[in-house]
């Protein structure tokens, strides 16, 4: 019998010897051939294969009539083995791993570095033909660099011209300088290029790519977001990601140069598995393995150990930290985020901001060499809703909400005269040119409209400022102006010819936040926003408490640790808060405030938001919050700055439209991990009102690990 072409028993060969079966019979086993496929079936599956193991010992006497199971399989088995190669010569073929050691960075070579020998290893961006050559552009870390084939090379030309971008290759060549009429410009390296001789191909792409990665930030067409967070390992070679990433890396390395080598601060980790603490998020819960039926809260910040950090004696700290908060998400919202978490004892809020505003100077002079006001400018919370509708302004333009309810006392108008007698206010906002821009079907039923009804307006009253200075509008609105009432809500806006005045009505936060999100949205619509502009400033002054009315309590407006302005601690519940916001080009990039040092004013606070002693010693909520204060804490001020998501401070850098930055975070606005879940099914089980989110892997529940998933 030939080893290459073998014959299949017959029925009434006798069988080989028993080392040939057991080798043949475990090569042809079907349980051998399951095993090789992805995934494994389950073991009902392979239940159902072992009657052809057993059938042989159970067979009629008709059985000697017709082949046996078992000789069937080890002949197929030798059919097989000759048609198949064995493991043995599949290893013989692989090629032996090399590791070439580089020893030049592509975007580092120069005109001076003509005539050198180099060896680079990179990722292949491009690959063109031009008059019969094969060019590359090499990528790594460094940059870019262009690769050219010679003809006395043609082995090397053969390589390079079966290459598909983003190939993995080591290229050995002669720096050499390109002719006058093919220098780049737009590139580093565009005076030279490599000769290669030698190529090296350590990693082949076989398949397109879902989206290109050198071209992708330039390139017209735009894949959706997640597309790009699938494959997220090509979208962090894209040069806009890399970038990113090492911005941030530059931006921490600053702070902790500044912080530790300027101000003496210790850098300090706190524990990311603990106890849950009032915040203004919900928690994300880790189940306990080895005590069934608790929970860990992931942290929200620090706030409970860097107190604990104070009170110990520590009195200057701060760490990198990482944050979970469980919320409705958004654009500039990640459900876990990264802050400067930094914590001050015995020190004043102006020297906290001060610290704090020669960080950001330090910071964006020596990243973008972009000088920052020194001080930066206050505003009060009351005075920037009142004129801007937000706590966080944009004033990079300078359109601002007036009150105008005296213009329309007693007037005809009856919407208007009935929210006024029932205490609401009238306010008002002047759009220069907005006349122009925007038609009445966009203010009554269009874009504007949709946008002002987001934020809870049942109605958006408008006029018009026409060229001869008459107005036009909402026809019953118009009619109940008089001359002098006209011309006195003209001069109160500052109004001229061609600009639009809107209006808003009810409660003073419910008019507030209407016209504060229309300045956002017309201003971003007119394009009148200065986008090279940078405007950073406090916003301190914040209210303690607000009123929740679904719930009918007080709720910490920031969280309730903060210290109360001493002007108003008679009256705690309408008290000012001592906390700062730090605003930047409406982005609130950090918020601290001082904290209570007094056991007896923290309990207090503790009572208004609802929390009473029994609550606060029990086993549910803790002991350990007020026990920091039996140790005599000194004053302390602190800040995180942040944003309420990830890394706000180099998105600013960035000078991004919005604080969002997409760093290594893998999440879409579902919450969903899209580079991770494709593969996994997601259950949701309620305890005690959150939701804890269990990865599922083909029906397999992961026993041996405790997992918080989103």
């Amino acid at each position: 019998m030939s080893s290459s072409s073998p014959k299949p028993l017959s029925p009434s060969a006798s069988f080989p010897s028993s080392s040939l079966m057991a080798s043949s019979f475990l090569r042809a086993s079907p349980l051998s051939l399951l095993s090789r496929l992805r995934p494994r079936p389950p073991a009902s599956h392979v239940r159902r294969l072992l009657p052809l193991f057993t059938s042989s010992a159970s067979a009629t006497a008709s059985s000697s009539r017709s082949p046996s199971p078992l000789r069937t399989l080890a002949g197929a088995a030798a059919t097989d083995a000759a048609a198949t190669p064995s493991k043995e010569s599949k290893v013989e073929r692989l090629q032996s791993l090399q590791w070439p050691r580089r020893d030049a960075l592509c975007g580092e070579l120069g005109a001076g570095d003509a005539g050198r020998r180099v060896r680079l290893c990179g990722w292949v961006a491009l690959r063109r033909t031009h008059a019969g050559l094969t060019f590359l552009t090499l990528r790594d870390r460094s940059g870019m660099v262009q690769v050219t084939t010679l003809p006395e090379y043609p082995e090397v030309y053969n390589v390079v011209n079966k290459l598909r971008v983003e190939s993995v290759v080591a290229i050995e060549g002669v720096v050499q300088p390109r002719p006058a009429d093919a220098i780049n410009a737009d590139m580093k390296t565009g005076a030279i290029e490599v000769a290669a001789d030698r190529v090296l191909v350590l990693n082949s792409v076989t398949r397109s790519l879902p989206f290109p990665v050198t071209t992708a930030d330039t390139v017209k067409e735009k894949f959706p977001e997640e597309i790009r967070l699938r494959f997220r390992v090509l979208d962090l070679r894209r040069p806009h990601m890399q970038s990113n990433l090492r911005l941030r890396h530059n931006v921490v390395k600053l702070i902790r140069r500044c912080l530790e080598d300027e101000h003496d601060f210790v850098e300090i980790e706190t524990p990311v598995l603990s106890k849950s603490t009032p915040e203004g998020a919900r928690d994300y819960l880790v189940p306990s393995r080895v005590q069934p039926g608790t929970f860990y809260a992931l942290p929200q910040s620090p706030q409970l150990f860097k107190q604990m950090l104070m009170v110990s004696g520590f009195e200057k700290y701060y760490q990198i930290a990482r944050c979970f908060r469980d919320e409705d998400l958004r654009a500039d919202r990640q459900p876990e985020f990264t802050q400067l978490d930094m914590e001050i004892a015995f020190t004043s809020m102006e020297d906290m901001l001060k610290l704090n505003e020669e960080l950001m100077r330090h910071i964006f002079q020596e990243v973008r060499d972009i000088k920052l006001p020194n001080p930066f400018p206050r505003l009060t919370y009351a005075d920037a809703m009142n004129r801007y509708g937000t706590d966080r302004p944009d004033l990079r333009f300078d359109w601002e909400l007036k009150d105008v309810s005296d213009v329309f006392l007693s007037s005809s108008f009856k919407v208007f005269a009935d929210t006024l007698e029932n205490g609401g206010i009238i306010k008002a906002l002047c759009v220069p040119g907005g006349a122009k821009v925007f038609s009445n079907t966009d203010l009554k039923k269009g874009t504007v409209y949709t946008e002002a009804s987001k934020s809870g307006a049942k109605g958006l009253p408008f006029l018009k400022v026409m060229e001869n200075g008459e107005l036009e509008g909402i026809g019953p609105l118009v009619s109940s102006l008089k001359p002098e009432k006209k011309d006195q809500l003209v001069e109160l806006l500052d109004a001229k010819a061609g600009d639009l005045i809107l209006f808003a009505l009810g409660e003073q936060s419910s008019a507030n936040q209407i016209l504060g999100r229309l300045r956002l949205f017309i201003a971003h619509k007119m394009e009148v926003i200065d986008m090279s502009a940078h405007s950073v400033l406090w916003v301190t002054d914040f209210p303690m408490f607000e009123w929740n009315s679904d719930e009918q309590r007080y709720e910490a407006l920031h969280h309730p640790f903060t210290a109360p302005n001493p002007e108003d601690m008679n009256d705690l519940r309408s008290a000012r808060a001592l906390a700062y916001d730090m605003i930047y080009n409406g982005v609130e990039i950090g918020g601290g405030s001082l904290r209570i040092y007094k056991s007896d004013v923290q309990q207090r606070i503790f009572e208004i938001i609802g929390i009473s002693p029994e609550q606060v010693r029990g086993i549910d909520q803790g002991a350990v919050w007020l026990e920091p204060y039996t140790k005599l804490p000194g004053p302390g001020s602190n800040i995180q700055p942040r944003p309420p998501e990830s890394d706000a401070w180099s998105c600013c850098l960035r000078q991004a439209g919005q604080a969002r930055l997409k760093l290594y975070e893998h999440y879409c606005t579902s919450g969903n991990c899209v580079m991770n879940s494709l593969d996994g099914q997601f259950y949701r089980i309620n305890i005690n009102v959150r939701l804890l989110y269990i990865l599922k892997l083909d029906g397999q529940s992961h026993k041996t690990t405790s997992i918080a998933w989103l």
